[in-house]
């Protein structure tokens, strides 16, 4: 049997989503190690080891790439917690999935620290925070979704309060990395089930 034909060479549109997609890995990097406004295009460039004239040439600006780097970062965690979401069979479930997930987070790990950095950098760029906004509504409808099909009353305020935890968590591990899901676990429960006596367990 002859073996199969090679793989055709890849196309310049090819090469160039390539070489994209390591800028942005690059932006993302860089974000998490020396803080937003300490990232420069030579620094990008030469993280993805490629000419600073190609940063220009596939985005407007190195701030276009940079918010692009950082909402897809953004937009990966949450995606991961809406999976776990869809697959809990219970809301309680769904919370102690979520909180776990968050654990694999330090405060100090990349992810943690380019979330910290998007969020800081939302507040002075206008950009930046719209396209945050619109990844939380995604994760709160469907968050809120899940709530509701558990029988929760008022999911899409539950779905707010939960996230708004989430974020803190995120937020505040640097500083207080004993925020662990065994200690904020119960708490949640607990808040959760007192605001809704009789009803759907979170």
């Amino acid at each position: 049997m002859p073996p199969p034909p090679p793989p055709p060479p890849p196309t310049a549109a090819d090469r160039g989503r390539e070489v994209r997609q390591r800028l942005l890995r690059a932006g993302a990097e860089l974000i998490a190690e020396r803080g937003w406004s300490a990232v420069s295009t030579r620094a990008v460039a030469e993280r993805a080891k490629t000419a600073q004239g190609l940063v220009h040439y596939h985005f407007a600006s190195l701030g276009a790439l940079l918010r692009q780097a950082a909402l897809g970062g953004v937009e990966a965690l949450f995606d991961e917690l809406t999976t776990l979401l869809k697959t809990a069979a219970t809301s309680q479930q769904a919370l102690d999935r979520v909180l776990g997930a968050l654990d694999a987070y330090s405060g100090t790990d990349p992810t943690s620290l380019l979330f910290t950095e998007t969020y800081l950098a939302a507040a002075r760029d206008e950009e930046l925070k719209d396209g945050l906004a619109g990844i939380l509504a995604g994760a709160r409808d469907a968050l809120a979704d899940h709530l509701g099909d558990q029988g929760v009353p008022q999911p899409q305020e539950t779905a707010v309060v939960l996230l708004a935890a989430v974020d803190g968590l995120m937020l505040h591990r640097p500083t207080s990395p004993a925020l662990t899901s065994a200690a904020v676990g119960p708490v949640l429960r607990r808040l959760f089930t007192e605001a809704n006596p009789g009803g759907g367990t979170v």
